[in-house]
């Protein structure tokens, strides 16, 4: 796999990166979606600033990981890192962006007290399981639950 460009900055998440999480959600999702990603990148500013994570190189947004910790929800009354949403541009994946953007989060999470990170995923998107597995994610006793209204 290739290194990581040597020109990538990884850095915590800033209001004025919105612009580029919307590109990459959109060269990836094919849906323009600014008004959503707006709200998630203010909500998770406001309760963990410090803990969601972006990728730059060449001043540009080429990946971002959403993340922050939570305690005393789902019964779990421990701090607990959450991972919810990330990205990395197509043109820079397998360049080990993701990894990076990872342990910058792991770094916040253990400086706060954390012991394990959570995350949600559709088993069946192969590509997703198969890299939240690379980087050490296993089934978790908490299962997900839903209903259709």
């Amino acid at each position: 796999m290739p290194e990581v460009t040597s020109s990538a900055k990884v850095r915590p998440l800033d209001e004025l990166d919105i612009a580029g999480i919307v590109r990459i959600d959109e060269r990836i999702t094919g849906s323009y979606k600014p008004d959503l990603w707006e709200q998630r990148v203010m909500y998770y500013l406001r309760r963990d600033p410090l803990a969601s994570q972006v990728a730059e190189v060449d001043g540009k947004v080429v990946g971002f990981m959403l993340a922050d910790v939570r305690a005393g929800e789902f019964g779990l009354e421990e701090p607990g890192g959450w991972l919810e949403r990330f990205g990395i541009d197509p043109d820079f994946r397998g360049r080990d962006l993701g990894r990076a953007l990872f342990d910058a989060i792991t770094a916040h999470f253990r400086s706060r007290g954390v012991t394990s990170i959570s995350t949600l995923v559709d088993q069946n998107d192969k590509s997703l399981t198969g890299f939240l597995g690379s980087i050490g994610f296993r089934p978790s006793a908490l299962q997900a639950l839903e209903i259709p209204l």
